[in-house]
């Protein structure tokens, strides 16, 4: 039985784009469903397949797994490769996707996810700059001791597919991380499912009003490579 994987607008969704990117990237075959953000409040609609009113969310059959993460922890238990092979590199990606999925809160709310543009930044806050620098830390970290060219050694895994939102908005909003970090996002952001996101999200020609407004706290736009209406 193929899996059925739920996910939202592909300029915005930076949950949605973790499992479908692990998914994509592993070869886990499954039913790509989009339910766009069409309205100011999506909860009641998205509550109709999602228990938390959010997404992804995956189907396996009569089972329903939500949330990025714990779709991921499924998945690693009926599919290889989700996880590094090698024991450190698999402790040091667990902790790591662990530290994305609960951290990072201000990488989020002032350089928000917007795949289809070039933004000139706002001056980050000093959680924002605490945030890049440990983003950067990190990064080192996972590329020096696995040896790269993915974060945790020779082979993609979920901790490339947690920080691959990332790298769309370092692209997005110029961040400086580094010359050997900016190796890995140029190698993320040319992996074929990445691309095949970047297509797609070019392609949409809906916008979601917050979503917008939340960009332009974020910074002025000096491009928008985005379909228009």
């Amino acid at each position: 039985m193929t899996y059925t994987l739920v996910t939202a607008n592909r300029n915005y969704s930076s949950w949605s784009l973790r499992p479908w990117l692990l998914m994509k990237a592993l070869g886990i075959a499954f039913e790509d469903r989009v339910e766009p953000f069409a309205a100011a409040e999506n909860y009641e609609a998205f509550r109709a397949f999602s228990p938390t009113g959010q997404v992804p969310v995956l189907f396996d059959g009569e089972r329903t797994v939500w949330d990025s993460l714990g779709i991921t922890l499924y998945l690693a238990e009926r599919n290889p490769g989700v996880w590094p092979e090698d024991e450190a590199a698999r402790a040091w990606a667990m902790c790591a996707v662990a530290e994305m999925h609960g951290g990072f809160g201000a990488l989020r709310a002032e350089r928000t996810m917007n795949v289809g543009v070039r933004v000139d930044a706002n001056p980050p806050s000093p959680r924002l700059e605490r945030d890049v620098a440990r983003l950067a830390e990190l990064w080192s970290e996972g590329l020096s001791r696995f040896g790269g060219p993915w974060l945790a050694g020779e082979r993609f895994s979920a901790v490339d597919a947690f920080y691959a939102p990332v790298a769309f908005r370092v692209r997005t909003y110029g961040i400086d991380v580094g010359a050997a970090r900016a190796a890995w996002v140029e190698t993320i952001l040319a992996h074929p499912a990445m691309l095949d996101w970047e297509a797609q999200a070019l392609a949409e020609t809906w916008r979601d009003p917050d979503h917008e407004i939340e960009l332009a706290e974020c910074g002025g736009v000096t491009a928008d490579y985005r379909a228009q209406g």
